[in-house]
């Protein structure tokens, strides 16, 4: 029998967990006691004050506010190992599965399947943030910057007003814009898309977790990555909004998916070099490298 099961969970390989640390996953809730972006930030800020300058009464106040937040959010939240876009990130997906893995039992132990069609798929886009090194290709590879500033959730559409969104309020968005060099004109647009999947919720596979105080085995329902869904029906409209505009202002949009995605999608036109494409292709893997507790990626 071959399905599809948890291929990572809040970052680690599901294979390489044990029950124990399955039966805790499967009862983790995710959201109600993470720090926002802000709050972290300004959290550092105050750390480097106080060690550099001192800081005022209401600073010291503030400062111990947010420890005891942050002391809450440890204690409540999963990390996520992959985000990087703050100093203290946790795991915001509900149930924490950061992937899909196809197993398959036949030898009477759970295994992945052999060759491409036992690599991981990304179901949370965050998966795509690890150490930056997607980022930093892109930057390198069009930007000529290993090291490109980050800018995420840019608005790129404008409404011009109608019964759910005002005039001027953002109704597109750009998941990153990233700009090398010293020049602010110099910039690339990226999407990320991670696959979606059909089938019944994964919180069955948490309460047989749970009833099962973790012990591995194949997963009890059925569910596959849905590309359809995240492909045509959701990327495709994306880039025909974006990709004419972008062109006419002589940027490039990079889309970054996995190699599984990249299968899926239908036969595409190339172009000789990258200074006549429309769309750049950025597309990753995840191995398993020795000594990593993660999977690490792989790709260009």
């Amino acid at each position: 029998m071959e399905r599809f099961h948890i291929g990572e969970w809040y970052g680690r390989p599901f294979l390489s967990l044990s029950d124990q640390e399955r039966l805790q996953m499967s009862g983790h809730k995710v959201g109600g006691a993470a720090i926002s972006k802000q709050e972290a930030k300004r959290l550092g800020d105050l750390e480097a004050k106080l060690l550099s300058s001192g800081l005022s009464a209401s600073e010291a106040k503030r400062l111990e506010v947010l420890r005891e937040k942050l002391a809450d959010q440890k204690k409540k939240e999963r990390p996520c190992p992959f985000r990087t876009d703050t100093a203290h990130p946790t795991c915001t997906k509900p149930g924490g599965v950061c992937s899909l893995r196809l197993y398959s039992d036949a030898d009477g132990t759970v295994q992945p399947v052999e060759g491409e069609k036992g690599l991981l798929r990304a179901l949370c886009p965050y998966r795509f943030h690890q150490g930056d090194i997607v980022f930093k290709h892109v930057g390198e590879a069009l930007l000529d910057d290993a090291d490109p500033e980050q800018a995420a959730e840019v608005g790129f559409l404008e409404s011009t007003g109608n019964l759910d969104s005002a005039a001027g309020e953002d109704v597109g968005r750009i998941d990153m814009i990233l700009v090398g060099g010293d020049e602010a004109a110099d910039w690339a647009a990226v999407e990320v898309q991670a696959v979606y999947f059909s089938g019944k919720e994964m919180a069955i596979e948490f309460r047989h977790l749970e009833k099962t105080q973790g012990k591995l085995s194949m997963a009890q329902r059925v569910r596959r990555p849905d590309y359809r869904s995240s492909g045509p029906k959701r990327l495709m409209p994306q880039l025909q909004i974006k990709v004419p505009t972008l062109r006419r202002w002589g940027k490039k949009m990079v889309v970054v998916v996995d190699l599984p995605f990249f299968r899926s999608m239908g036969e595409m036109r190339t172009a000789p070099h990258v200074s006549n494409a429309d769309i750049v292709w950025c597309v990753v893997d995840f191995v398993e490298v020795a000594g990593s507790p993660l999977f690490q990626i792989e790709g260009g």
